[in-house]
């Protein structure tokens, strides 16, 4: 199996960390000055690579392989979460870069725009299967600034192509890598992940509305307290999720507004963000309806409740032969070290593998950070994963 060039990947990769670099980490947001010019950089370098490369009108980067034969694709993004780390999205498609120089032929690389959500869910990659309609981006805006998906595009400057879409013929399938984002390789003492399955979840924008008033004056058997009914709505989660989750379930209430939020005034409105992840079907329909009694029996309290934003993502199943590829990789240069795992964080493999095959592998992250500028993982890790990715690779490649 042909051999990376360790010190090149890595080059590579403390050069993508400068653009936007914050702390030990990166600051890179969707569309912003310094993800534009990650783009562009990335789109020379695919070029050197001898790829042909583009920028679509969604802000994906591509590099295709001019040679003949049908293609492994291979992937993540460039953009961050804000403030945080350099490798989460940046290693998969530095990877695939790198992939691509070593072996020569077979390779298509792709950054997907908005993996992490700034403007909307997987923009780029449901783009790039077809599944990102206009009126969606007619619709998308910065959940910080406000700024129109359309506006952010055109002050990209990546409003004039066309939105590429992917040919399933070209390939034989895509694979993505990405450091683990938690810590169950590190405490195991392990070097890599092979992925079995990317998580659905489910996600929740929830209201209360009670009756403002004097927090002094306003005797307790008569207030519509909506901060109240919030707490206990979250109590009631907290107690009844356990007997219906999963082993690797995970729920999270995100954000909690009152209103007004101020000491001497019972809040009149509040509300929550809430979301939980898991790989079984059969456990997020669970939830779901103990999210669906729960809001029933809110609304037989003094304050109204309504679900102003209710939508989620469908697990998705690696596929079986590229799991396979990506074991005997690893256990060839890891024996031992490895093991199958789901994932509990999204990843664009679950968008493209609606299209076709796909597999996912993780590198350990030091003490399980991300999303956060501490983020990080070992060079030697680093260079062993996109080792095991590349020779996994070839051998998907020549099967066909």
């Amino acid at each position: 199996m042909p051999a990376i060039d360790g010190n090149r990947l890595l080059k590579d990769l403390y050069a993508a960390r400068e653009i936007g670099k914050y702390k030990t980490g990166v600051h890179r947001p969707t569309f912003s000055p310094q993800d534009i010019e990650a783009r562009h950089w990335l789109a020379a370098k695919l070029t050197e690579a001898g790829l042909e490369s583009s920028i679509d009108g969604i802000g994906n980067v591509y590099g295709r392989d001019p040679t003949p034969g049908r293609k492994l694709l291979m992937g993540s993004h460039m953009e961050t979460q804000n403030h945080a780390g350099w490798l989460d999205g940046a290693m998969g498609v530095i990877y695939g870069l790198e992939v691509a120089r070593t072996l020569g032929h077979g390779i298509d690389v792709g950054s997907w725009a908005d993996e992490e959500g700034h403007f909307g869910p997987f923009i780029g990659s449901r783009s790039f299967c077809g599944l990102l309609t206009e009126h969606e981006i007619d619709v998308c805006s910065n959940r910080e600034t406000g700024v129109s998906l359309r506006d952010a595009l055109r002050q990209a400057g990546f409003s004039g192509p066309p939105r590429q879409k992917i040919d399933t013929a070209r390939y034989r399938g895509y694979l993505e890598a990405h450091i683990e984002q938690g810590a169950e390789l590190e405490d195991h003492h392990l070097r890599l992940g092979i992925v079995t399955a990317i998580v659905g979840s489910r996600r929740y924008r929830i209201h209360f509305k009670g009756q403002q008033n004097h927090a002094g004056t306003t005797r307790m058997s008569v207030r519509k307290d909506a901060g109240v009914a919030l707490v206990k709505f979250v109590a009631g989660i907290e107690e009844r999720f356990p007997a219906v989750a999963g082993p690797r379930t995970v729920w999270t209430t995100g954000d909690i507004k009152l209103e007004p939020g101020a000491a001497s005034v019972v809040p009149g409105g509040a509300e929550l963000v809430f979301q939980f992840r898991d790989t079984d079907p059969a456990v997020l329909e669970a939830l779901e309806k103990v999210i669906d009694g729960l809001l029933e029996e809110a609304a037989k309290g003094p304050c109204e409740v309504s679900v102003t934003y209710r939508g989620g993502s469908t697990p998705s199943a690696m596929d079986p032969g590229f799991q396979a590829a990506l074991q005997e990789s690893a256990q060839r240069h890891a024996p031992g070290l490895h093991q199958p795992m789901p994932s509990g964080a999204g990843h664009d493999a679950q968008i493209i593998s609606q299209m076709v095959p796909a597999g996912m592998l993780f590198v350990p992250s030091i003490g399980g950070i991300s999303h956060h500028y501490a983020e990080n993982t070992r060079d030697e890790d680093i260079v062993l994963g996109c080792q095991v990715f590349c020779d996994a690779a070839a051998a998907i490649l020549e099967k066909g």
